[in-house]
Order: C-alpha cells, then sequence, then structure tokens
C-alpha cells in the first residue's frame, strides 16, 4: 500500500509539475528574448539624437562608448563606411535608407536593430544594433535549471509525505489485522491502540467494543454453565440421602455409584467453566474474572417493572422442600417468616436459587442431625434472608466470600446469594450463628411498590417445625 500511495503521488505532482514547467520555461526564454531586444531598440534611439546633432566619427564613437554596447552598435553614415562592425545584411540596410523604415528582425546568430536617422540635407544615417545569439538566452538556462530543481524538489517531497502518510495508514492496518488474527485465535487480551486516519481509529475502537463485548458474552457463558450445574446439585443431594435411605438393598450401591459419577461430572463442568482461559491487562483471568452484576446477575426492578415477587412466599416453598431431607437426617429446622409484604426486585427462581444455595451447603458441609434455621426479616428498607446452623462454621468469611476460593467447594453457591443480592442493592454479611456455627444473612432491597405499601408487624412459624433450642 506504501508503494502504491507514493506512485500515486508521484505521477500526480509530476504531471502537475510538468503541466507548470514546460510554460513556465518557454514563458521565461521568451521574456529574456524580449528584454535583449527591447535593450537594443533604446540604445539605437538613444544614440539617434547624437547623430542629428554631429556626424563627427570620433564624436559618435564616443557616444556609442558610453552606452555599453560600443562592439555591436553600428552606424551608417551616407556616402562614408559604418563606424565598426557591421553584421546587417545589404538588403535590409538598404531598405532601412531608402524606406526609411526601422527595422528590428531575428538574423542568423542573433537579432538586428537598424534605425534610421534623417540628417540635415535630407540625408539618411542608419543606427545598427547587433544582439547575439548569447545575449538573447542569458540566464535562460539557470533559470530552467532552478526550475527544475524546484520541481523535482516539490515531486520528492510529496512522495516522501505520502509515504509518511501510507505509512501511518499501513502500520495501523497491519496491527488491527494482527489483532484480529489474536482474538481469532483465542486470545481475549488483545486490544489496539487507535490510530491513522479517522475511518482506521472509528475501526480501532469498534475493535475494542468487539473483543471487550465478545469477553463479557463468553464471561456470563461460563457462569450460567457453572451457575446451572451448581444448581442441579440441590436434587443431587436429594438422591444422596434417598441412596443413604436404600443401603441394604441390592439396588443401593448401583444407585449410590451413579450419583457419585453424576456429581463428580458437574463438580468437572464448574471446574472447567471456571478455568480463566486468558489473563487481562491486571493479572486477573478474564473469563474467570468476577462479572459485574450488570453482565451476569439478574436484573433488578426499577419503577415497578422488570421481574418481582414475594420472597417470604419463595423461602416457603423451597424450606418445605429440604424439609424432607431435613427430617431424615434427623436435623431440627426452625422456620420463621414475617407477616409483612417482602416484594424484591428478583424472580422466583433467583430467590428459589438463592434458598438453595445456602441451605444445600448446610447439608453438604455440616453432618447429620446439626440443627438448621431459615428466617425472613423485613426492615425499614430491605427483606433480610437468614440462613444458620449448629456446625463448625466459616472460620476465614472473607475468602469464602472470594468466588471459588472456598476450601473443598466450587465456592459458587455464596457467590449466587451475593449476586442476586448485589443486583437489588443489598448485601450479604456472613457472621457467628447462635446455633453454634455459621450465620448468613442475605440482605435484598425492597422493590419500589413494597416501600410504599403499608407494613403490619408481626410474624409467623410454620406448624410442623421445630423451634430453634
Amino acid at each position: 500500500m506504501r508503494r502504491s500511495l507514493a506512485g500515486v503521488a508521484l505521477a500526480v505532482t509530476s504531471m502537475v509539475a510538468l503541466s507548470f514547467l514546460i510554460p513556465l520555461a518557454a514563458l521565461v526564454m521568451s521574456l529574456v528574448k524580449e528584454q535583449g531586444v527591447n535593450a537594443a531598440e533604446q540604445r539605437a534611439a538613444a544614440l539617434a539624437p547624437v547623430l542629428t546633432l554631429t556626424t563627427d566619427p570620433a564624436a559618435l564613437r564616443e557616444s556609442a562608448a558610453s552606452l555599453d554596447s560600443s562592439e555591436h552598435l553600428v552606424v551608417h553614415l551616407p556616402g562614408s563606411g559604418p563606424l565598426g562592425s557591421s553584421k546587417a545584411p545589404a538588403k535590409l540596410l538598404e531598405r532601412a535608407q531608402r524606406g526609411r523604415e526601422s527595422i528590428s528582425q531575428e538574423i542568423p546568430g542573433g537579432w538586428i536593430c537598424l534605425q534610421p536617422v534623417v540628417l540635415p540635407g535630407d540625408e539618411v544615417a542608419v543606427i545598427e544594433n547587433f544582439v547575439p545569439e548569447e545575449e538573447l538566452t542569458r540566464g535562460v538556462k539557470e533559470s530552467w535549471a532552478v526550475m527544475l530543481f524546484l520541481a523535482v524538489g516539490l515531486i520528492g517531497g510529496s512522495v516522501l509525505v505520502a509515504d509518511r502518510l501510507g505509512a501511518k495508514v499501513v502500520r495501523s492496518s497491519k496491527r488491527l489485522a494482527q489483532a484480529s488474527h489474536a482474538l481469532g485465535r483465542g486470545d481475549l487480551d488483545t486490544r489496539v491502540d487507535p490510530m491513522g486516519p479517522p475511518e482506521l481509529r472509528d475501526a480501532g475502537v469498534a475493535f475494542n467494543a468487539m473483543a471487550s463485548r465478545m469477553t463479557e458474552l463468553l464471561a456470563v457463558e461460563r457462569e450460567l454453565v457453572a451457575d446451572l450445574s451448581h444448581r442441579l446439585r440441590t436434587p443431587l443431594t436429594a438422591l444422596h440421602l434417598a441412596s443413604e435411605r436404600m443401603a441394604g438393598t441390592p439396588e443401593s450401591a448401583r444407585v449410590e455409584a451413579a450419583v457419585g459419577e453424576l456429581e463428580t461430572e458437574l463438580q468437572a463442568i464448574i471446574a472447567a467453566a471456571r478455568t480463566p482461559l486468558a489473563v487481562g491487562p491486571m493479572g486477573q483471568g478474564l473469563l474467570g474474572a468476577e462479572p459485574t452484576a450488570g453482565q451476569r446477575s439478574p436484573k433488578r426492578a426499577e419503577s415497578g417493572s422488570g421481574p418481582r415477587c414475594e420472597a417470604a412466599e419463595v423461602v416457603r416453598r423451597r424450606t418445605a422442600f429440604w424439609s424432607v431431607l431435613a427430617e431424615q437426617q434427623e436435623r431440627s429446622c426452625a422456620l420463621d417468616l414475617t407477616q409483612e409484604p417482602t416484594a424484591v426486585g428478583l424472580s422466583d427462581d433467583d430467590i428459589a436459587a438463592v434458598v438453595d444455595a445456602l441451605i444445600g451447603n448446610v447439608f453438604r458441609h455440616t453432618g447429620a442431625g446439626t440443627p438448621l434455621g431459615v428466617r425472613v426479616v423485613r426492615t425499614a428498607q430491605a427483606v433480610e434472608l437468614v440462613v444458620e446452623d449448629g456446625g463448625p462454621g466459616i472460620p476465614d468469611p472473607d475468602r469464602a466470600l472470594s468466588r471459588g476460593s472456598s476450601t473443598g467447594s466450587t465456592g459458587l453457591g455464596l457467590d449466587i446469594a451475593q449476586r442476586a443480592a448485589t443486583a437489588t442493592g443489598g448485601t450479604m454479611r456472613i457472621g457467628r450463628s447462635p446455633l453454634g456455627g455459621a450465620r448468613i444473612t442475605v440482605s435484598f432491597a425492597l422493590a419500589p411498590s413494597a416501600l410504599s405499601g403499608g407494613r403490619t408487624r408481626g410474624s409467623r412459624r410454620r406448624p410442623g417445625w421445630p423451634r430453634r433450642k
């Protein structure tokens, strides 16, 4: 491309230079010739007044010498020879004398000017001024050389500028092409520095936006796979407990092996989905990094639009599902639900995923018989879901809140709850439960309609559930 641009600049500039150089060269030559002829005519005319006053040869020679052209200025007096070396053809000289006509024309070797002067007695003298060829072209070659030098400089400068501009365009195009190939090979960290003409800068900005959006979409997809796989562990836990109840039967070993294999596959899917594939500019895995709530968290309801649900009702349904497993493991489970409105800006599935993740963690990380408590409390601006147990607790809450860093687990359960809370503008806290184990408090901001609605105080406990001790 650089050669093409330089060639175009060379051709265009050369044509422009020639279109001006040729007429200008002819004009310079014509002007120089015209100046020489005019000077010769003026010198001949300047000697004419002297000739009318005197015909003395000595005086005429002195006057001619004062005109700086004595070697070419000749006076033809009537009845005598010329005063000087004459170059005038006889025919032209006779024509000027008889016809008393001023003659200025080109002859071989130069230009001749004949100026007749009428003397007393009606006699005619002729003043001759010859301009050699070299006088008619003096300075022309030098002028042509200067013009040629300027033309070459102009052409060279235009080619150099075109090459520099082409280099910038080519460099920007090559970087964009290299970044595209790198992105195609899977290097999602590749970006370009927009440079060059406005069109290429726009293309660079668009490429960076596309690469960033692609990274976000891949992160969302991978996190969705991990989250869905994690949700499958809830029914998988139920299958584990069911297989334990079948212990001693011929089918129990086969069912337990199948459930274990399924759990291993789900664990592998979660691990593969969360494995970083690219390293970001700050050393973070782009696909394994924590996307923002706007990228992959549930959408928050705004101004009464979007998903919404009654959190207490969803908690009641999901706790009822887990009650069967709690009874099988002889766990005491207390459910305490507020009677006030608990509308939040999340869907039923989002709240259910949070409940399943938190209660499922209790069943996976505490032994059978460990007490469990679930409460839903409404505050002035939020709905709090509290899940607590009597297990060993969480020794490092900060590390547990870091996705994937929990010892012996994928870390997705707490992350699902934290993202859901963040999506509504809420928070999640980990503390110590009165039962002796962990206490997870997830705060969901109330939906706008719930904030403006009435409140009734009190709570209700579902019958059939033992109270916390």
